[in-house]
């Protein structure tokens, strides 16, 4: 009895699993089909599961419409400079806030963690006005020397709370060795937090990759666009060229779904591992 209770749900487990995993993989499953037919059977009613004709032309016509490689080069500088400021600059604050004592240390964390409450359409405005005094609107920069300044505050929350986990015990033992406090960050420190740093890096270029507002207020010329604003130019003023734009699409989330599936094991470890100290 009790060992047929216990496959009755299993059974039930299992039929979530596949139903949250069909869930999950429905909408990518639409967009490759959607961006192998044409543009009227995309609006066809009723909508057909299974394309009956493939145009892989789309992908042709998508990528040679509009300078995408233009947009992959500019969307790889961005991110790749945000995610190593983010990673080195939110790694230096959470070593202050956690390896090294000083006055009013945590109440000045607790003023930056307030920062989290603020959405970033309450200082979009004033971000705006300042980068364009200082006449760099239509860069990168505005993109990227944020992350060069703290790197974030979850990103420096999520450190400091692993950071916490470190015995201090290797500290006092570097100290007494004639370790500067840099040394010991770059040496001990950093080495044994591959996982959370792993952890920013993919929460960073996350959203630097599939960003879209920010890249919009600051970039006005088509030839610094990202990717997210190149597939903006799909979007007509009367009409829409939504194969061309799914089969884009397809391709951008590539690189996102590759990193993710290499990393997914020390996301996890890196997650699990932070946020039970502090």
């Amino acid at each position: 009895m009790i060992k047929s209770r216990f496959s009755i749900k299993k059974v039930f487990v299992y039929i979530l699993l596949i139903f949250g995993t069909f869930c999950s993989l429905f909408p990518f499953y639409w967009m490759i089909k959607s961006s192998l037919i044409g543009l009227a059977d995309i609006f066809q009613m009723p909508p057909k599961i299974l394309p009956t004709k493939v145009h892989l032309s789309n992908y042709v016509t998508a990528l040679s419409q509009y300078p995408f490689h233009k947009f992959f080069w500019n969307s790889c500088i961005i991110t790749g400079l945000t995610v190593l400021g983010a990673v080195i600059t939110s790694s230096m604050c959470a070593f202050a806030f956690s390896r090294l004592e000083w006055k009013w240390r945590d109440q000045i964390f607790y003023l930056i963690l307030s920062g989290l409450m603020l959405p970033f359409f309450v200082v979009m405005i004033p971000q705006f006005m300042g980068w364009n005094a200082l006449g760099q609107i239509d860069s990168f920069i505005p993109l990227i020397a944020p992350a060069w300044f703290g790197g974030g505050v979850f990103n420096i929350f999520l450190l400091r709370q692993f950071f916490l986990g470190v015995p201090k015990e290797l500290d006092e033992a570097a100290r007494v060795d004639g370790a500067s406090y840099f040394r010991i960050y770059w040496q001990i420190i950093m080495p044994l937090s591959k996982q959370a740093l792993i952890v920013v890096g993919l929460l960073t270029y996350l959203v630097s990759w599939n960003d879209y507002l920010a890249p919009m207020i600051y970039l006005s010329s088509q030839e610094n666009y990202t990717l997210m604003l190149g597939l903006n130019l799909f979007l007509g003023s009367y009409s829409a060229q939504w194969n061309y734009m799914m089969a884009a699409t397809s391709i951008i989330v590539i690189p996102s779904l590759i990193i993710f599936l290499f990393a997914q094991k020390h996301f996890i470890e890196g997650i699990s591992m932070s946020g039970l100290k502090g």
